[in-house]
């Protein structure tokens, strides 16, 4: 029953860590028009904090090597909390992306020290299906998170959001302290496990996969609001609609990765789901102005989305077993990065009015990951069934 609740807590607190990223996405033309900023400064405050998040999360890894994984992640949650609240009450733009900054450079040691520490409170075998169960709140996040930021902010405003962001995550602060044993410490990382990682080719590819992967993909997640709305018309319904559609297809995504990756090898998986993100954003490019064509592209691409980041740190754990916690602090780093470069681009293109193109770009900067996953190898042979 302990262990339960501790995987719930850390789930929530994922939950929560997810929304955190992810919510002015969903709710971009609502805090363009209340804080009287443009639609591309809105959407810098996704650029600026995942900027942040992509060198705090190796850095914070590092320098928290030895402290109590339950007070580290509570005091995580905490300043999550305490951030949302004064976002929900800044007067201004200014105090909005402050706030969002210091959240962020704090929440980005979160999702990574999370795995590992449930993987020292559950028996050695039960550890990949407990990571994987922490790691489906990011999921929850996309399915129904999403979703509700966007009915909060249509309904009652962004601050309001912002609000319901604050209130979870004060009752994550509150299961984790509850749930987590004290006297949990990881294992320390040297300077050493860096430079390895550096060194290491596949590794480095691998890095790179998903730099690339999210920089595509990303142009039009954060932008999907006003993509839909300026390109089909389509109103905040519909647009929830689709996010939550997306986050539920995504978590089916995960688990029948999970289920398949051991008859096909991770190298297989990971070429299947970057190619029907490929696909699916392909479809979104062509049908660009037909709702039902950018519906059907995103629900395709979603498939892919949240089960690829599973397949990327399975890969780098089996491309180098010793310097896994270094690789997967990294792949967090470069995922935010992807954030923050695919963000920026599409809030760009958005302010030339290029809503078009965007689905293009998107396709064709996937399209280089795939390449890339064609270049590393098979390092994995299908498991006999």
């Amino acid at each position: 029953m302990a262990t339960l609740l501790a995987r719930n807590a850390l789930l929530l607190g994922n939950v929560v860590t997810g929304m955190s990223v992810l919510a002015p996405a969903a709710m971009l033309p609502e805090l363009s028009s209340g804080l009287g900023v443009s639609l591309q400064a809105a959407g810098w405050l996704v650029t600026f904090g995942a900027a942040i998040m992509c060198f705090g999360s190796p850095l914070m890894a590092w320098v928290t090597t030895h402290v109590d994984r339950r007070l580290l992640l509570t005091a995580t949650l905490a300043v999550i909390a305490a951030g949302h609240i004064v976002s929900a009450l800044a007067p201004n733009y200014a105090v909005v992306l402050g706030a969002r900054l210091v959240l962020l450079a704090v929440a980005a040691l979160y999702t990574p020290q999370a795995a590992s520490t449930v993987a020292l409170i559950v028996p050695e075998k039960d550890r990949p299906g407990a990571i994987a169960y922490v790691f489906i709140g990011w999921s929850f996040a996309i399915a129904l998170g999403l979703p509700l930021v966007t009915f909060l902010a249509v309904q009652f405003g962004w601050r309001a959001a912002y609000g319901g962001i604050a209130t979870l995550a004060v009752i994550a602060v509150v299961m984790n302290w509850i749930g987590l044993p004290s006297g949990l410490r990881g294992v320390p990382l040297s300077l050493a496990s860096w430079v390895e990682v550096v060194r290491n080719r596949q590794i480095v590819l691998l890095l790179l996969i998903t730099i690339i992967v999210i920089t595509g993909t990303f142009q039009t997640f954060v932008f999907i609001g006003p993509l839909f709305a300026g390109l089909t018309g389509a109103g905040p319904e519909v647009i929830a609609m689709t996010l939550a559609a997306a986050g539920f297809i995504g978590l089916f995504g995960v688990v029948a990765t999970t289920h398949v990756v051991g008859q096909v090898g991770p190298y297989r998986m990971s070429l299947l789901l970057f190619a029907t993100m490929f696909v699916g954003l392909l479809i979104w490019a062509f049908g660009a102005g037909v709702l039902a064509a950018m519906i059907a592209g995103t629900a395709i691409s979603s498939v892919g989305f949240a089960a690829s980041n599973s397949i990327q740190q399975a890969r780098l754990a089996i491309a180098a077993p010793a310097l896994a916690s270094a690789s997967i602090a990294l792949n967090t780093s470069a995922i935010y990065v992807g954030q923050a470069i695919g963000s920026a681009i599409g809030a760009e293109l958005i302010a030339r009015n290029m809503l078009t193109a965007v689905g293009f770009v998107a396709a064709a900067i996937t399209g280089c990951a795939l390449l890339v996953v064609l270049m590393t190898r098979d390092e994995s042979r299908p498991t006999p069934p």
